[in-house]
């Protein structure tokens, strides 16, 4: 059994990963539907949590049917770290994930996300200091360093461990990388595969089928993966690896009515939690993966992107079921 703290995942648990402007409760709904172990919330940032941004404490909402749900937050400075760590609590998440990987300019170049690889110090001191601020299990999401030549992984893992963290993912890039190139794991199996590691250690990057999941578990001795743009549009990923885990079975793809039924629930939740208006915007940028690979699409695309209320985007919907010959929505 694989625990964060107190908080039982299962033996090989599946984490949904903390995605900027994907991973809102509308999208973790549809992913925990269909198999997601733990989920993150998006990464929030400190500074606009000690200045009540809303935009900054509406990432604060977790609901019920989530859990265990962990909030992750960055930033660049120890103090501003403590206080929003103290705000994030609040909200009662089952753990607290410190954001230390991403890799986006704006955020790295100033020392914070991957930013602070280059300051281990800074990162160790900044890590200690949160984890007294709160009673939550806290954890951290990293990278294997800022490029090629900083790749101290290891070092980084222990220094964490330490000071109290109880659980680490690894994304299998450097900062340099970005999403480019493949993923290295043989980083994540040295520190998983270390004598002085007992904390769980959780592999993360270009998990996209059950084969490759099934494979990096045996090959590299995680305690489970991380999925993050895999999942996007399609949530059956972690069902399927499940599934393949199992039995050794592939489950056939989603049907085109899965697809429709699934979207359009993920259209509800939007609706339900941003209102309509902004629901059925921020709906669009998911609408291509939900629909990948289907013939003659772009013209449904089109009409989806373009759609100005509810009702019109669920008679597109069921327009799409028709128009491909299975059942329409109810």
């Amino acid at each position: 059994m694989v625990k964060i703290g107190s908080v039982e995942l299962g033996e090989f648990p599946l984490l949904l990963a903390p995605m900027e402007d994907v991973s809102d409760p509308p999208f973790r709904a549809v992913c925990k539907q269909h198999g997601a172990d733990m989920m993150y919330t998006e990464f929030i940032a400190a500074e606009g949590l000690i200045r009540d941004a809303a935009k900054s404490r509406e990432k604060l909402d977790i609901y019920d049917y989530e859990r265990p749900i962990g909030i992750q937050i960055f930033g660049e400075n120890i103090e501003s770290m403590r206080q929003a760590a103290a705000i994030a609590e609040e909200a009662q998440p089952e753990v607290l994930d410190i954001n230390y990987g991403c890799p986006v300019k704006k955020v790295a170049c100033k020392g914070a996300g991957a930013g602070i690889l280059l300051d281990l110090p800074k990162m160790q001191a900044m890590t200690a200091e949160i984890v007294k601020q709160v009673s939550l299990p806290v954890t951290v999401k990293t990278r294997l360093g800022w490029d090629a030549s900083t790749i101290k992984i290891l070092e980084v893992a222990k220094r964490l461990q330490d000071v109290g963290i109880q659980a680490l993912t690894i994304h299998g890039r450097t900062r340099q990388q970005m999403y480019k190139g493949e993923a290295d794991w043989s980083y994540i199996a040295e520190v998983k595969n270390h004598p002085d590691i007992h904390i769980p250690i959780f592999g993360n990057g270009d998990i996209d089928s059950p084969q490759k999941a099934l494979t990096y578990k045996q090959t590299y001795g995680v305690d489970g993966v991380m999925i993050g743009r895999a999942a996007i549009g399609y949530p059956w990923i972690f069902r399927e690896i499940k599934h393949y885990m199992a039995t050794g079975e592939l489950l056939p793809p989603p049907t085109l009515q899965e697809r429709v039924d699934t979207c359009r629930a993920h259209l509800d939740f939007s609706v339900e939690w941003k209102g309509e208006k902004r629901g059925i915007f921020e709906m669009r940028r998911h609408y291509t993966n939900y629909f990948k690979g289907l013939d003659d699409f772009k013209p449904f695309r089109t009409q989806l992107v373009e759609a100005p209320d509810y009702a019109t985007t669920l008679d597109i919907l069921g327009n799409i079921a028709q128009y491909y010959q299975v059942a329409p929505v109810s």
